[in-house]
């Protein structure tokens, strides 16, 4: 789930899987089974995860969907080592490479999905272009995002907090920078790739925390645009940010923290 351009700015990418899962794998895989049960592909089907990165999907894929095969591409040489540790089934195959430009020949699966990718790509038409490539005839090609603009409540609550103490972080709000965390750019994507019965449906889980330092210390890790401009500031100004959002986030009788997490999630058959 991380596939950037060679040129991303720093901090849009993710080098560390063990720093990715806290932060939003682990939220990315209850979003993973909600998706492949709405795309609903045959059992036995022969899967493509573009930008598969720590391979929440791939794995999810793998545990529910019955695949023949599944086979994980991702641009990072190190998202790439670490899910080929962690994911250990025969039907699987990870590889490096460009969503932009994939290595595969065409027609050769019957589902191409990417899950939280889009916007991180410099030109996610292309990458689009290229799942339907590589998709049979009446296939289906499918993705997922973060809603950043409203209910990913788990950075939404960061950037809100940010923002008021610091106007200029506005420019890092992925809500704001992200123009596919949208369910209408979306369906115009997948329309304009020429894709049959188009769908667009949120896809909500619950994200609850355990306490404020299992929401907050994932964004210590200084990857990815939130973590990255948490780690930018200097100690008192990460103080003051840090009590803000303690200050202003839900909490529950018994200290957790519940929030919400939207995916949009598109589909189209080929």
């Amino acid at each position: 789930m991380n596939d950037p351009s060679p040129s991303a700015r720093p901090h849009e990418t993710w080098a560390s899987g063990n720093a990715y899962e806290p932060y939003v794998g682990r939220w990315s895989r209850l979003v993973a089974r909600e998706f492949l049960d709405w795309l609903a592909v045959a059992p036995g089907s022969r899967w493509l995860d573009v930008g598969c990165g720590t391979g929440a999907l791939s794995q999810t894929i793998l545990h529910i969907a019955a695949p023949a095969q599944v086979k994980g591409i991702d641009r990072s040489d190190e998202q790439i080592a670490y899910t080929q540790a962690h994911v250990q089934d025969q039907r699987a195959s990870f590889d490096v490479g460009d969503a932009q430009a994939l290595p595969d020949q065409t027609a050769l699966y019957d589902a191409a999905v990417s899950g939280l990718v889009l916007n991180f790509l410099p030109q996610p038409e292309q990458a689009v272009c290229e799942m339907a490539r590589v998709v049979r005839s009446g296939g289906i090609v499918a993705a997922y995002v973060w809603d950043y603009a409203g209910k990913m409540q788990l950075m939404r609550h960061f950037w809100n907090a940010a923002v008021a103490l610091d106007p200029s972080a506005r420019d890092k709000d992925e809500g704001l920078r992200f123009p596919l965390c949208q369910p209408e750019a979306l369906r115009a994507l997948w329309t304009g790739a020429g894709f049959r019965r188009v769908e667009v449906v949120a896809i909500d889980v619950d994200t609850v925390f355990r306490d404020f330092d299992d929401y907050w210390t994932p964004f210590l890790s200084g990857q990815a645009p939130a973590p990255g401009y948490c780690m930018s500031l200097d100690e008192a100004a990460r103080e003051r940010l840090r009590e803000r959002l303690r200050a202003s986030l839900p909490h529950a009788t018994d200290g957790t923290i519940p929030l919400v997490a939207r995916a949009w999630a598109v589909k189209g058959r080929r």
